[in-house]
């Protein structure tokens, strides 16, 4: 028996002119009949590493009873120059989140996979406490169960008011150890009720919040940029 959480995030590669760029992490989320995959915007652009792939590749599961049964697949992210994912902003800029539709009769036959939906995301009058504790599901420097290929999970706090937009911006922080190819995974909290997949998506882990850190004297802050997860909403109109 596995955690349903563990089969909701995707392990996400970036390719440019077939040459490999970059390890990420991303999450499905399905509204109505329509699949997407989510992860962060600066995965499939980011203007100021001049970072620009052309697909993404992502590995899924073939065999609900042998997860070491995988197989490739490729999302392009332009077709004929125009982008496929979508974005977001608000009043204070641009948002790190993007999602992109998946063809779903295009998957391999027999995948499997849990997606959220709106329903995993929090209502505007449930609360989150300060210093609740959330999981971050992703891979970590590339880093996985490199038979099983599994997403690990590590654990952060809330370090900000959740519902409220840090300095105005429309993430929230969270206190945790994180690495690089962590951008793009699911935050969540684990719901009061069963289910399928029991838990409260959060939000989408963007990155490491330096601060006015001087590197010589101050150590890393160990505070990271968690963007609300309702932007789903908009994004998958």
């Amino acid at each position: 028996m596995i955690d349903s959480l563990m089969l909701s995030a995707a392990r996400i590669t970036t390719l440019a002119a077939g040459q490999i760029l970059t390890n990420a992490s991303g999450f499905f989320f399905q509204r109505d009949d329509r699949l997407f995959l989510v992860t962060s915007r600066h995965v499939v652009l980011d203007e100021p590493s001049e970072h620009q792939p052309d697909s993404l590749q992502i590995e899924l599961h073939t065999d609900a009873a042998n997860l070491a049964d995988t197989a490739s697949f490729g999302i392009p992210l332009y077709d004929g120059g125009k982008r496929l994912w979508r974005q977001g902003i608000d009043g204070a800029g641009e948002i790190d989140v993007a999602a992109i539709e998946l063809n779903g009769a295009a998957l391999p036959p027999g995948c499997t996979f849990q997606a959220f939906t709106p329903q995993h995301l929090l209502q505007a009058d449930e609360h989150v406490e300060i210093g609740s504790t959330l999981l971050v599901v992703g891979f970590p420097l590339g880093f996985q169960d490199s038979l099983h290929r599994m997403p690990v999970a590590r654990h952060a706090g809330l370090a900000s008011s959740f519902g409220l937009r840090f300095q105005g911006l429309g993430y929230f922080l969270t206190d945790g150890r994180t690495h690089r190819g962590i951008s793009g995974a699911p935050v969540v909290k684990r719901a009061s009720v069963d289910g399928e997949l029991p838990w409260h998506l959060l939000g989408i882990h963007s990155t490491r919040l330096l601060g006015n850190r001087d590197e010589e004297q101050d150590e890393a802050l160990g505070l990271n940029c968690t963007w609300y997860a309702d932007i789903l909403m908009t994004l998958t109109e």
